[in-house]
């Protein structure tokens, strides 16, 4: 199963964060597993970089966990075409419609993030990192 990790849930995890880091760590135990295919976006991966680099003020250890999360998530292209797709979407959260537009020419399953509210238009099943291995349990591997 190939899965989007929206930047959200990988927020969770490289600042744990209180009350999420747990769930959102079961799906990159998946990953790491190779039970699932893990994808991030390219342009997640800078706004990553930004927000934990804003938290932690470590460029070192930023360094560190860019370079972690590189290996063992496929980083999906953002690329010119996948940009004008989300613009024409018109959703609230543009940076959601490129996630999306990035989910849909990468094929993947589903969308793993805690924003469910802004993939309503979705045609791609989104699902929490709390209700991901209920989800990957009843679509099977």
């Amino acid at each position: 199963m190939k899965v989007l990790v929206d930047t959200n849930v990988i927020l969770d995890v490289l600042l744990k964060r209180d009350g999420l880091y747990a769930e959102s760590f079961e799906v990159f135990r998946s990953v790491e597993q190779h039970i699932i295919t893990g994808c991030v976006t390219s342009s997640a991966i800078t706004d990553i970089f930004y927000l934990v680099h804003r938290a932690q003020k470590n460029i070192t250890m930023v360094y560190q966990a860019v370079d972690a999360l590189a290996a063992l998530f496929t980083i999906a292209p953002v690329s010119e075409r996948t940009i004008k797709s989300a613009l024409a979407l018109r959703w609230k959260d543009f940076e959601d419609a490129v996630q999306y537009s990035t989910a849909k020419e990468n094929e993947v399953d589903c969308i793993v993030t805690r924003n469910k509210d802004d993939y309503t238009a979705s045609d791609i099943p989104c699902v929490s990192p709390a209700d991901f291995p209920a989800f990957y349990k009843s679509a099977g591997p």
